[in-house]
């Protein structure tokens, strides 16, 4: 009976979730109109350059008398908390007409715009859109076309001549294409801007390694004039939100409630995000952080600036003409003396969000794959399956391996779960007469149905915990799944090529729902009120069809743990389930 009662439960657990999804995606506010963008934007421009150290050195804000010259123009800067910001940029995804060097490493192919220096283009070449259609290509992480637009920028603002995202570099070399070639580990791409007015020289070095998708970006200031130069380094990421998924997809599509905007970490208040649609409703975020790093994320990947861990950053969020969304970090001030020169190394992280290689680049990166309120448990079970996948080098074993691992970790209270169900089912008969004896009857009925647990020694209650604790594993293990970039389409065995699409034959889901079936056919419900056991009966083909629309590395799972558990009951129930005889209460 226990059994039964915390099969409803998980069915009301996991509707309620799914219920959950749907209404977050369909009551989500949609992304804020040009002219309330515009507004939200300049309503926060004038807090941050206040609270910026060095903003002596910066002009006032534009709806100001300005005392200091204002910077070159920056388009893309447009909204950003740094006074004397430039007018509007061109539209989003506007053709582009800047010079550009491709770059392709093992893994990446890119494209670098002599416009800022930005890096325009970014494709992932281990990662195709569809493994089973590679005709779609690969996934596409930077894009300059409109519907896709995402770029990450760099460069310098000051209120005297500086490069921003606009100007005009000169890649050293030409612009032939660079190719990581057999036997090199790194390639480089340098670029320079010069102002002979003030005989400043800013160097931009982007430098690629093997089998990475960090990127180092080495920012050099070279001042040959007469007069110091002063400027804040700034890093942006700058891109439209992407389509969204179908209406239908419900759950079957993790895209439709995977996590999609702006992130940020602080060693003070940790891993925050805020989606497209509240940038401007959630208010300005304006965060003075030092050892931090700002992102944009998506389903499986990411795109993260991550400034030097030794100095202080202002962390910012904008709304541009209500289509573009920017996450900023604009550094303190740096002084170049005559003559002197100076220099800065920022890391750039543009792929998949693979947790080891992200956390030796910033321990709190791996951060970016939010597992949301089940971060607890998923962490840990990403780490069990990590380690199992090493070992069976299969993530569809790993997964059975690792409930095998629960089972022999939960199997002494599973044993006295069993134990205990055993016990009731042998005492079932005698409950049924009860059940006749009184009738309508139920308190007498419940308090002599007590009475005879009491003397055969079974504690109804004492088999919860097992079945409670599969819930919230399984539905950790469901964001592990999702959202896990390692098992993105990754294969098990025979026709299970992706373990996290839906089973394409339905065979697993069907095996699933005659084990539930068997289970429930074990299973004691002695006392269960008639109502509750037309519902279980109908619970295997409610699952049944559910799951069939599950990850099959999810189903995989759950599976696993049903077979296991029917056989430790069925055995349980041989041994410990020898029937009682029958014994009639007497009417009190």
């Amino acid at each position: 009976m226990n059994q039964n009662r915390a099969l409803l439960l998980f069915a009301w657990v996991a509707v309620a979730i799914l219920l959950a999804f749907e209404w977050t995606r369909f009551t989500a506010t949609p992304p804020a109109p040009a002219a309330a963008a515009s507004a939200a934007a300049t309503a926060t421009a004038t807090p941050v350059a206040s609270a910026m150290p060095g903003a002596d050195a910066l002009p006032e804000p534009a709806s100001a008398t300005p005392t200091a010259p204002t910077p070159p123009a920056q388009p893309g800067l447009e909204a950003a908390p740094i006074a004397g910001a430039a007018p509007a940029a061109p539209p989003a995804g506007a053709p582009p007409t800047a010079e550009t060097v491709e770059v392709r490493t093992d893994v990446l192919r890119l494209r670098i715009s002599a416009a800022g220096g930005s890096l325009v283009f970014a494709e992932l070449l281990d990662y195709p859109v569809d493994q089973e259609n590679p005709e779609r290509g690969n996934v596409i992480l930077l894009n300059q076309d409109p519907s896709t637009f995402d770029v990450a920028q760099s460069g310098w603002i000051s209120t005297a001549a500086a490069p921003g995202v606009e100007s005009a570099y000169v890649f050293e070399g030409g612009t032939a294409p660079r190719v990581l070639a057999e036997g090199e580990d790194q390639i480089s791409v340098p670029m320079a801007w010069t102002d002979a007015a003030t005989g400043l020289v800013v160097r931009k070095v982007y430098t690629f390694s093997r089998g990475s998708y960090a990127i180092r970006v080495r920012h050099e200031v070279l001042n040959e004039g007469s007069v110091a130069f002063t400027g804040h380094l700034f890093q942006q990421l700058l891109r439209v939100p992407p389509p969204p998924p179908p209406k239908h997809a419900m759950f079957t599509n993790p895209e439709t409630f995977s996590f999609v905007g702006a992130a940020w970490y602080s060693p003070e208040d940790h891993f925050e995000k805020r989606k497209f649609a509240d940038f401007a409703g959630d208010g300005p975020l304006n965060k003075t952080v030092t050892g931090g790093w700002i992102a944009m994320l998506q389903h499986h990947f990411a795109s993260a600036w991550l400034p030097p861990a030794d100095e202080r950053h202002q962390f910012s969020l904008a709304a541009l003409d209500g289509q573009r969304f920017a996450i900023r970090s604009v550094g303190d001030a740096i002084t170049v003396a005559p003559a002197a020169q100076a220099a800065v190394d920022l890391d750039l992280w543009v792929g998949p969000k693979l947790q080891e290689p992200m956390k030796v680049l910033a321990p709190s990166l791996p951060l970016t794959l939010d597992y949301g309120i089940f971060s607890f448990l998923a962490q840990p079970l990403f780490w069990v399956l990590d380690q199992l996948h090493g070992l069976f080098g299969n993530w569809g074993w790993a997964i059975i391996g690792i409930v095998v691992l629960l089972k022999l970790v939960l199997f002494p209270l599973s044993a006295k779960q069993y134990q205990s169900m055993a016990k009731m089912r042998a005492v079932a008969p005698r409950i049924e007469q009860l059940k006749e004896r009184y009738g309508e009857d139920r308190m007498k009925f419940n308090q002599a149905m007590m009475e005879l647990y009491q003397k055969e020694k079974i504690n109804p209650l004492g088999g919860c915990l097992p079945m409670l604790l599969p819930i919230p594993i399984f539905l950790a293990l469901y964001w592990v799944l999702l959202e896990s970039v390692e098992l993105r389409q990754a294969p098990w065995a025979l026709w299970i090529d992706n373990l996290t699409a839906p089973d394409p034959w339905f065979v697993l889901p069907a095996l699933n729902l005659l084990v539930m079936w068997a289970t429930q056919k074990l299973t004691p419900s002695p006392g269960m009120d008639p109502t509750q056991q037309k519902i279980l009966q109908w619970m295997p083909v409610v699952f049944g069809v559910m799951f069939a629309f599950f990850p099959a590395g999810l189903v995989l799972y759950w599976l696993t743990n049903g077979l296991l558990g029917l056989a430790q009951q069925w055995w349980m129930t041989k041994r410990y389930g020898a029937p009682a005889a029958p014994v009639v209460a007497k009417a009190k």
